[in-house]
Formats: structure tokens, sequence, C-alpha cells
């Protein structure tokens, strides 16, 4: 009896964090069930062309090569989830999970390599694992040097602005 408990304590601790995870990639596949897809089936019941697909036979204009169905599907709007650049309508682009319109290059928050992309006053740094323009910190914002690891290499925090240094504060005495 036991063991069963830890089981269901150790299910009841992992699935919050879990679900928001499933969501996201649930809300990523397709919206029709691979039998119906893989019939030309729409969920009304009328049938619409489908076309398979691989690296091989690539799929038409305004649709992505699903590699887990192996199926076309048409390109996804703004706002909608994504995995990869190919996913979203011509002109946007896969940031954070959904499709949007880009930022122009070396603005806050553009794609960069590099930290000479983001101009002066900028750094190239990882935000939720991409790597964006950023600006350096200015006097008083919150700083730190990150411990590495994990966390370090999802987020990232851009130096401070030329002539300053990332220290300890020291509370005002009252």
């Amino acid at each position: 009896m036991v063991t069963s408990t830890a089981i269901l304590c150790l299910v009841a601790w992992l699935l919050p964090p879990a679900t928001g995870h499933l969501w996201a990639w649930m809300f990523s596949l397709p919206q029709n069930s691979p039998d119906a897809a893989a019939l030309g089936r729409r969920s009304g019941g009328e049938l619409e062309e489908v076309t398979p697909c691989s690296p091989a036979t690539p799929c038409a204009q305004d649709h992505f090569c699903d590699e887990h169905f192996g199926l076309c599907l048409p390109a996804r709007p703004a706002g909608h989830y994504c995995r990869h650049d190919p996913h979203c309508a011509h002109g946007l682009v896969c940031m954070f999970g959904k499709c949007q319109q880009p930022v122009p290059p070396g603005q806050d928050g553009a794609r960069c390599q590099r930290d000479e992309e983001c101009g002066a006053g900028g750094c190239c740094a990882r935000q939720h694992g991409e790597r964006v323009c950023q600006r350096r910190l200015a006097l008083s914002q919150s700083c730190h040097v990150p411990p590495g690891g994990l966390a370090f290499s999802i987020n990232q925090v851009c130096p401070c602005q030329a002539g300053l240094v990332c220290r300890p504060s020291v509370p005002a005495r009252q």
C-alpha cells in the first residue's frame, strides 16, 4: 500500500508542471485526427486535399511538412503554436513557440548571434532559449551573475553598460 501511495503522491506532484507542456504540444498538433487527415476529411465531414510529404517530397506553397504525421499542413497564422519558422505563414517567424511578426534586426527582441548585431548599448543573450537582442543593464538595475547550468543556458542576462559593474548593494541605513 505504501508503494501505491508514493506513486500517487509523485504523480500529483509532477502533473501540474507537465500539463502546461502537454497542452502546448497538443495545440501544436493538427486540428484533425490522424485517421481523418489521412482520409482527407475535415471535422465537418467535407473532403479536403491531403498530400503526404517527406524530406524528399516537399509541400506546396503556404504549407509545411508535419514530419510526425508525414502530411502537408497549412502554414499557421500569427498567434498560433509552432516549432519552427516554416510552420508559420509567409512573413512570420516562430519565436518562443508562437508565430509572430519578426522584430527588425538590431532592435530589442530581434534574433541575433553576436553582440555586434544589437547595436550600441545592446547585447545578444538567450531568452527562453532563443538568442535575442537585449539592452545592457543601466545604473540601479538589478543584476546578478548566473551560476551556470540549465537556467543560464535558457535565460541569460546582459552585462552592465560601459563603466558599470555588477556588485552586491548594501541596504541604506535608516
